[in-house]
């Protein structure tokens, strides 16, 4: 019986999807529920596995192919044995190269025997139809090299264009110029293009939107991080033993946060045409860097939960998207989203915006610099953070008293465990 494999059903907001690499080949023998392709969309990366045992008998959209929801992408046949497929791929027989890629059998100079020349150095001597002979190897022990060739034929067509009885001396400035100098060979310049992943082109389409639609404005102040790592240092060990994780900077950031938002409601609102949409809810998107790209999970509710489950799930989101192992409904969403460029080393920065969230936090890497204390100049862990917003619906004096209010909480953490 033959079996089509199909496109999982997209979410509502994903149009297409990219298969990216496909695992098996067309005769190869499938298990159950064995991962065959990964599907790449805007958002996450999905495994699309074999709805049946048997073998992948077609294999209808290659890597790289665009697919909708539901479309069929290879057929598998349920009746074909383990056996028979290993049998069918030891009788098979390598195909010969297509005719492009015939190389042309070329007479070479004695002191560059055959096998001296790589493939693609006889081509291109064969193509061109060189004297072998003529050419200067740059290579080991003298051999020739592609770059060789290349600038041997560059150096062909500059003399080509002067007379042959003109001397250097008979040569103008700009004619001795052209004849000297070295033309860089592509091996000297490589250049690599790839076509962009689904996850950046989509990036890349939403900022660039949030740049043209909203009037995205940055707010900056400086914490004092001291007390905030005196805390953490105090308790890290019994937090990681008690919960099984490390108690990092982040879950103080979501908490300040949260407590900043209810203060200031209109920084977790949002523009819907000619409305305004202030949520009800928290759901905090914590940015995390992937093999992929920038993706944004997001926490949900984060006003309820703890210290422990906000650093639990950031390192969950964390190893999913190492892994590839997002899931659609991680990154849904978002009221308000949390970045923190300081774990590369960045000192300042300006987020943009995650639409259709109206405003962000970006967090940086913390040194030690001097600040003035009770009349004293002391030295500080300090960092500084901006808060980038829609101007369109928050004016100045609220983000500025938010990222206040942020700096406050982060400055004299136990307000945070006391609601104060």
């Amino acid at each position: 019986m033959l079996v089509e494999v199909k496109v999982p059903i997209l979410a509502e907001s994903v149009s297409e999807a990219t298969l990216a690499n496909w695992h098996k080949s067309a005769g190869d023998y499938v298990r159950e529920e064995e991962n065959l392709v990964d599907l790449e969309t805007d958002k996450v990366m999905l495994e699309v596995v074999a709805p049946h045992e048997g073998v992948l008998k077609e294999i209808k959209k290659a890597d790289g192919a665009n697919v909708v929801s539901d479309e069929v992408i290879a057929v598998i046949d349920t009746e074909a044995s383990h056996a028979e497929t290993a049998t069918d791929k030891e009788l098979a027989q390598p195909e010969p190269f297509p005719e492009p890629y015939q190389v042309t059998k070329i007479t070479e100079h004695p002191k560059h025997p055959k096998h001296a020349l790589s493939p693609a150095v006889r081509k291109l001597i064969a193509d061109n139809d060189i004297d072998v002979s003529k050419i200067i190897g740059t290579g080991k022990d003298g051999r020739i090299t592609k770059g060789d060739v290349l600038k041997f034929l560059a150096g062909e067509a500059v003399e080509e264009e002067l007379p042959v009885e003109a001397t250097t001396a008979e040569r103008s400035p700009m004619e001795t110029l052209v004849t000297t100098k070295t033309i860089p060979t592509a091996e000297e310049r490589p250049e690599k293009r790839v076509p962009m992943s689904r996850l950046r082109a989509r990036v890349a389409e939403r900022l660039k939107d949030a740049q043209n639609t909203a009037a995205i404005l940055t707010t900056f102040n400086e914490v004092n991080m001291k007390p905030v790592m005196d805390l953490r240092n105090k308790y890290k060990q019994v937090f990681e033993q008690r919960h099984g994780v490390k108690l990092g900077f982040m879950s103080f950031f979501v908490k300040a946060v949260v407590d900043a938002l209810k203060q200031f409601p209109v920084i977790n609102a949002s523009i819907d045409g000619t409305d305004i949409i202030y949520h009800g809810y928290y759901d905090i998107g914590i940015a995390v860097s992937s093999p992929r790209g920038l993706v944004v999970p997001i926490l949900r509710d984060a006003d309820q939960m703890s210290f422990a489950e906000i650093e639990q799930s950031i390192a969950m989101y964390g190893e999913k998207a190492r892994e590839n192992k997002l899931e659609m409904e991680d990154l849904m969403g978002g009221t308000f989203s949390i970045s923190n460029g300081g774990v590369f080393g960045s000192m300042l920065s300006t987020p943009i915006l995650n639409p259709p969230q109206s405003a962000i936090l970006g967090m940086h890497n913390i040194k030690e610099r001097p600040v003035v204390e009770s009349g004293e100049i002391v030295a500080r862990p300090i960092m500084y953070v901006a808060l980038s917003y829609d101007h369109r619906i928050i004016d100045g004096r609220d983000a500025v008293l938010f990222l206040v209010s942020v700096k406050e909480a982060l400055e004299d953490p136990t307000r945070m465990l006391l609601d104060v």
